[in-house]
């Protein structure tokens, strides 16, 4: 006799999310999941007389797995879209593509089972795929469900489960679309790097642990073979959530790697363990006191080590370039580092600065110091510097950023930097881009360069390879609100204003006090023609100086004159010149061309970096059919 389940055993529950001309690939699906023992629910279900929206959507609210059916025609479909958006929000999302189709811009950064040569087999390696794939997302085992001995009850209330993020999973058939984005020899194998213990107990062992965390990280990067997770993600996933196998589950990646370390003098004790993700138990494991004079190459040893313990074959060397064997040079390093992460005032700021100054009088070679001083620099010019100071350090940041290139021609921060002072300081996108274009080369593997290139190829009207880099970036950082803000702004400079939308809320989500979020949600909107809703978003916008700009636009296309005047009054008052390009894109939205090109050219006499988006941004979409303005583009180097 076959040992079955109890008649009120709870089964889990998927829901079905496909194009009604995809409806006989989804009928054959739905019958190979109720045969493994699955609870279907689709729309062929609901009887005569349901409400028919209020059943999708109580169903899709408490299904365990949300699995949606790609296709040529579903990407197109609103319906699937913003079901699948549930699911993802949900982390129950669980992406199959019926025909080879890739998903919808921004799903890309989920593995998608391919049933393109599925057909119908319910022992297929494609269903086993599925099959794991839903117990991940349930935060079940990946055994396959034992069947049910009483008839499926179609009409039975969906239960709904707990919350459990999406991980990366095995299996056959699987497309892993973020090779698009990060190029061959992209794989499934990922890790993350979570912070170093500091077994020192006082503050300069806490910015030491710090460092070697990012270090050791950065080489891992190195690895084509290996997605690492970014900073940002790891950290916020270690603190939430100390259990590994939940750290790795949230995070989407089947390793861990973790550790602590202890300084003595000159000297430091490092302890690493490298933990399977599946099963929470160590891979391998090290514990041994080095030098700090070899710090750097400590760190590409323990990469290396980290690979060859995770069977991943190192075809090439992986030294950190930029480095130094000067303790008292990496000691200002990092504590510059530290401070310049903390991005909190103008004093800040400047100790960052000083402190880097002081690395590279320890140690001159010391690229990754002039690089970080280039950086410093830059961002010193952009957020606090007067109108005049602004030439002298974005000269110096450049000068900087090219000394690093001399001596590290292959570190992708140096590029980065490069890339940054040129296009914030002299507002030159074609000089920019071959320092962008090769920071990208050497560091697609590093979710802030990746980053700040897509930000800069959405700037440069580059939509395509804006969109792939933002893509990435959010799969290697997820729980950084910063990239999913970047992902929102690559969008809206796309004139996708629909596809903004999420990936805003979802960085106010991680982030509530995040700045200028709402002000690209509110722009959005507006580009939707939701005015009202895009004037609650800029309301909530903390920054006063996108808060007025965007209030002042909302309220004149609301009719609401004096309101509209009133907040242009105030940001002048409150900003003055430092808000110049600001003032542009109010007045282009008001009709008042003649001015908004005055603001403009002022902008452009005293630097201001506001200009970096003039080529993309729709707020001046009035100024472009006017040849003053073409001519003004022309001028800055970004036709």
């Amino acid at each position: 006799m076959t040992d079955q389940p109890s008649a009120s055993a709870r089964r889990t529950t998927v829901f079905l999310s496909y194009s009604r001309s995809d409806e006989a690939k989804a009928r054959q699906l739905a019958s190979a999941l109720e045969a493994a023992g699955y609870e279907v629910w689709w729309d062929a279900l609901i009887e005569g007389g349901s409400a028919y929206a209020l059943s999708i959507e109580s169903a899709l609210n408490s299904a365990d797995a949300v699995l949606v059916l790609w296709s040529a025609k579903s990407v197109e479909s609103d319906w699937v879209r913003d079901e699948a958006a549930q699911g993802r929000e949900r982390h129950r999302l669980v992406p199959l593509s019926l025909d080879g189709t890739h998903p919808p811009l921004g799903f890309r950064q989920y593995q998608v089972i391919d049933l393109s040569r599925w057909r119908g087999r319910k022992d297929a390696p494609q269903v086993v795929a599925i099959e794991r794939a839903i117990a991940t997302v349930a935060g079940q085992k990946p055994d396959r469900p034992r069947p049910l001995a009483r008839p499926l009850s179609r009409r039975r209330a969906l239960v709904a489960g707990t919350a459990a993020a999406m991980a990366a999973v095995g299996g056959g058939g699987w497309l892993f679309w973020e090779k698009t984005a990060a190029g061959e020899g992209a794989t499934n194998l990922s890790i993350a790097v979570l912070p170093f213990k500091n077994l020192g107990g006082d503050n300069s062992g806490a910015y030491f642990a710090d460092g070697l965390t990012d270090e050791i990280r950065s080489a891992l990067t190195r690895i084509a073979s290996l997605r690492v997770l970014a900073s940002t993600s790891s950290s916020t996933a270690s603190e939430d959530n100390r259990d590994p196998k939940g750290v790795a589950r949230e995070l989407g990646v089947q390793f861990l790697l973790g550790g602590s370390v202890q300084r003595a003098g000159d000297s430091v004790r490092i302890a690493t363990d490298l933990i399977d993700g599946a099963s929470g138990f160590t891979r391998w494991s090290d514990s041994a006191i080095r030098k700090l004079t070899d710090i750097f190459a400590v760190q590409s040893d323990i990469a290396r080590t980290v690979a060859q313990a995770m069977s991943v074959q190192v075809e090439t060397s992986i030294p950190a370039p930029g480095g130094t064997r000067n303790v008292a040079a990496y000691e200002h390093y990092l504590q510059g580092r530290a401070l310049f992460n903390l991005a909190k005032d103008e004093e800040t700021d400047r100790s960052a600065l000083a402190d880097y100054e002081l690395a590279i009088a320890d140690d001159s070679g010391f690229a990754l110091a002039h690089a970080a001083r280039s950086r410093s620099l830059a961002s010193l010019a952009a957020e606090y510097a007067k109108a005049d100071q602004l030439k002298a350090l974005y000269d110096e940041a450049i000068a900087a950023a090219r000394r690093a290139i001399a001596i590290a021609p292959t570190l992708a921060e140096a590029y980065l930097a490069l890339g940054f002072a040129l296009f914030t300081g002299k507002l030159d996108l074609a000089a920019a881009r071959p320092a962008y274009d090769r920071a990208y080369r050497l560091g697609r593997g590093n979710a802030d360069i990746v980053l700040l290139f897509a930000l800069y190829c959405s700037r440069a009207g580059r939509a395509k390879e804006a969109t792939e880099a933002i893509e990435q970036a959010v799969a290697l950082d997820p729980l950084n609100p910063r990239a999913h803000r970047a992902e929102g702004s690559v969008a809206y400079a796309a004139r996708r204003y629909s596809d903004a939308l999420p990936p805003l809320r979802r960085a106010l989500d991680l982030n509530p006090k995040m700045t200028f979020a709402h002000f690209l949600a509110g722009a959005a909107l507006m580009g939707l023609g939701r005015l009202v809703d895009a004037r609650k978003e800029f309301q909530a916008e903390p920054d006063p100086e996108f808060s007025l700009t965007g209030l002042a636009i909302a309220e004149r296309k609301l009719g609401h004159s004096a309101a509209a005047d009133k907040a242009l009054a105030q940001l002048v008052a409150n900003m003055g010149d430092s808000a110049l390009y600001q003032q542009a894109q109010v007045l282009a939205q008001w009709g008042r061309n003649d001015d908004a090109l005055a603001k403009l050219q002022r902008a452009r006499e005293i630097g201001d970096s506001g200009l970096i988006y003039v080529s993309t941004d729709p707020l001046l979409d009035p100024l472009r059919k006017d040849r003053r303005f073409g001519i003004f583009i022309g001028a800055l180097h970004v036709a």
